[in-house]
């Protein structure tokens, strides 16, 4: 026997009384069917309802075959079929997605109004909403005027009103949108700013809502997702956000109206004084290597050969260092280990027209420190856990090389 749908006359009913009708499962967890429900379940975009049916939790509401399963968080004894039961929704949530799905509507007809662009989906989720509107694209402009119509109508405090439509009465009421069955067809409408097909929950009035905000939108093909957020979600979004923008004033020094401009010019700033660090980075680079050559006694030829463990570095230091002593002409075998002591790294370089296997002699070496690398014959980088190992791994790969060149 279908479910009498509660919500469906009084959305907003928190509290009701009704029969069980049968006890069972679904999806695996026990659950409960009644004569009638102010619970929603889940369907056309909008999540299920939460509360108590008889004091235990009701963690899920699912409709098949116009029935409703009540899912529920423990079992039960005294839910038994023919019992008389009393549930409460949790209406924080309930009034949560009502704002969220009626400011759907109004935000979708103001699409459909201003830009012509239909709803293709959307979605409700715990922290924000969204909805695909078929648009290849979507200026700020647009978006703003679309948020300010829609904002409108919650300042008019349109009715919003459901009822059972006949489909030979469909017609002549305007939809944006066909609905997608054929009998029994419920119509949400906002007085005269939208009517759709929907079996939804809604606050009364547009006004309770509470205020639309458009927060960001993305466009893939010739559809565009636009997220946004109404009621309380909006308001805590505001905040936020606010507390963020006065935070940031504060560390620049800056009111809200000059934020932009100060922000502009802290990052102009931090761009000249990176670009002088890296050059005074890239000069000591330079020394160092020299200074790592003119150290070395061991030689390949004429090339000179530096072997030597550089404490606490950054990899990518060691790397840029091992490259310049390359580009001079000689034969890094340069190791670190990382910031917080917990990782060797072994970085091997040459030039390219030298006939060594630095790759031969990391592989060799690895061991030493526990680790994995790899690379090509003039140049070669790994590591691993072992910090003790670092010393000996430099020696041996010396030791390899200079086998390897007689």
């Amino acid at each position: 026997m279908p479910t009498e749908r509660l919500y469906w006359n009084d959305a907003y009913l928190r509290q009701f009384e009704a029969r069980v009708v049968a006890v069972g499962e679904y999806a695996g967890k026990p659950a409960v069917t009644l004569d009638a429900t102010a619970f929603y379940p889940e369907g056309g975009g909008q999540p299920a309802d939460r509360g108590t049916l008889g004091g235990v939790p009701i963690i899920d509401v699912q409709e098949r075959a116009g029935e409703i399963y009540h899912v529920l968080g423990d079992p039960s004894e005294a839910l038994t079929p023919g019992a008389r039961v009393s549930g409460e929704i949790d209406w924080r949530r309930r009034f949560d997605y009502m704002q969220q799905h009626s400011g759907q509507h109004i935000l979708s007809g103001g699409f459909w109004r201003l830009c012509q662009g239909e709803t293709v989906s959307w979605h409700l989720g715990e922290e924000y909403t969204s909805v695909d509107i078929a648009l290849p694209t979507l200026s700020p402009d647009q978006a703003a005027e679309v948020e300010h119509a829609s904002n409108e109508v919650l300042w008019n405090d349109l009715p919003i009103e459901a009822r059972i439509y006949a489909p030979d009465e469909v017609a002549a009421l305007g939809l944006r949108r066909g609905p997608k069955v054929e009998s029994d067809i419920r119509i949400v409408s906002i007085g005269d700013w939208d009517a759709i097909g929907c079996g939804g929950t809604h606050v009364l009035t547009a006004g309770r809502v509470g205020g639309i905000g458009i927060r960001r939108w993305e466009t893939r093909g010739n559809v565009t997702r636009v997220e946004f957020l109404c009621g309380q979600r909006a308001l805590d979004d505001y905040r936020r956000k606010t507390r963020a923008l006065l935070s940031i004033g504060q560390m620049l020094a800056a009111p809200l109206d000059s934020l932009e401009a100060a922000t502009s010019q802290m990052l102009q700033n931090h761009a000249a004084l990176r670009e002088s660090l890296e050059k005074a980075n890239n000069a000591l680079l330079a020394r160092e290597a020299g200074d790592l050559l003119a150290g070395s006694e061991r030689r390949f030829n004429e090339h000179l050969i530096v072997c030597a463990s550089l404490g606490e570095r950054e990899v990518a230091e060691v790397r840029a260092l091992a490259t310049r002593i390359a580009e001079a002409g000689g034969i890094a075998l340069l190791g670190a280990t990382s910031l917080d002591q917990s990782r060797a790294s072994l970085v091997f370089t040459c030039e390219k027209t030298l006939p060594l296997d630095l790759n031969k002699v990391l592989q060799q070496v690895l061991p030493q420190v526990g680790g994995r690398g790899g690379g090509q014959k003039f140049s070669a980088q790994g590591g691993g856990p072992n910090v003790a190992g670092l010393r000996p791994a430099l020696d041996e790969a010396l030791a390899a090389l200079l086998a390897q060149v007689g």
